[in-house]
C-alpha cells in the first residue's frame, strides 16, 4: 500500500460524481476505484463499470474473506466496500486511485492510508437545495429522497474530517478549487 489517492466524499446530490469525473478527464494518471454494492444498479449503471454488484450474501462472503480494505452497511440491508484487489490492480499500474465513496468511507479510508490520501469533502450550498437535486435527478422516490437528506444532515457534520472542503455551489469554481488541490498534493514527495 504505497500508492497516492484521492478520496471524494459528500452527501448524495452534492455534485461529487460529476467533479470526479471532470477531474478524471485531467489527469490521465489517475484512475477510479470502483466500489462494490450490495444494491441493485440504478439508471444506467453498468456492472464493473459504476460499480461490482454482488448479492448481500456475497457481500457478506468477502467481509468473512478480508477481501475489503473498507466497508460499511451505509443503508440497512446495503453496503458498499473497497476491494483490496482494486487498489493493487490500480497500483500495480503506477495510477493514482481516485474513490468516490459515501462520507463514513472516505473517513475510513483517510484513516487507513494517511499521508498517502487526500482526502476531499464536496459541501452543498444547502440542504434544501441538496434537496432540489435529489429530486431533479429522477432516480429514486420520495422516500427514499427523504432518507438521503435526512443522512446529509449527519453527513454535513462530518466534514471537518476531512483535508479540504470545496463548496458546490458553482461547478466550475468547485472544479477549479479541486483542480487546485490534486496539484498541490501530487508534488508533495
Amino acid at each position: 500500500m504505497d500508492g497516492k489517492l484521492v478520496i471524494f466524499s459528500a452527501p448524495s446530490g452534492s455534485g461529487k460524481t460529476t467533479i470526479v469525473r471532470k477531474v478524471l478527464k485531467r489527469y490521465p494518471q489517475m484512475e477510479f476505484s470502483i466500489s462494490a454494492t450490495s444494491r441493485a444498479p440504478r439508471g444506467a449503471e453498468r456492472n464493473g463499470v459504476d460499480y461490482y454488484f454482488i448479492s448481500n450474501e456475497e457481500f457478506r462472503r468477502l467481509v468473512e474473506e478480508d477481501r475489503f480494505v473498507e466497508w460499511e452497511e451505509v443503508y440497512s440491508g446495503t453496503c458498499y466496500g473497497t476491494l483490496k484487489s482494486e487498489t493493487e490492480r490500480i497500483w500495480a499500474k503506477g495510477n493514482v486511485i481516485i474513490f468516490d465513496v459515501d462520507v463514513m468511507g472516505g473517513i475510513n479510508l483517510k484513516r487507513i492510508f494517511g499521508a498517502n490520501a487526500c482526502s476531499i469533502f464536496i459541501m452543498p450550498p444547502s440542504i434544501e437545495e441538496l434537496e432540489r437535486r435529489l429530486v431533479h435527478r429522477g432516480t429514486d422516490a420520495p422516500e427514499v429522497i427523504a432518507k438521503r437528506v435526512e443522512k446529509a444532515s449527519f453527513e454535513l457534520t462530518k466534514a471537518g474530517e476531512f483535508d479540504h472542503i470545496v463548496v458546490n455551489d458553482d461547478l466550475d469554481a468547485a472544479v477549479a478549487e479541486t483542480i487546485n488541490i490534486i496539484d498541490a498534493f501530487l508534488s508533495l514527495r
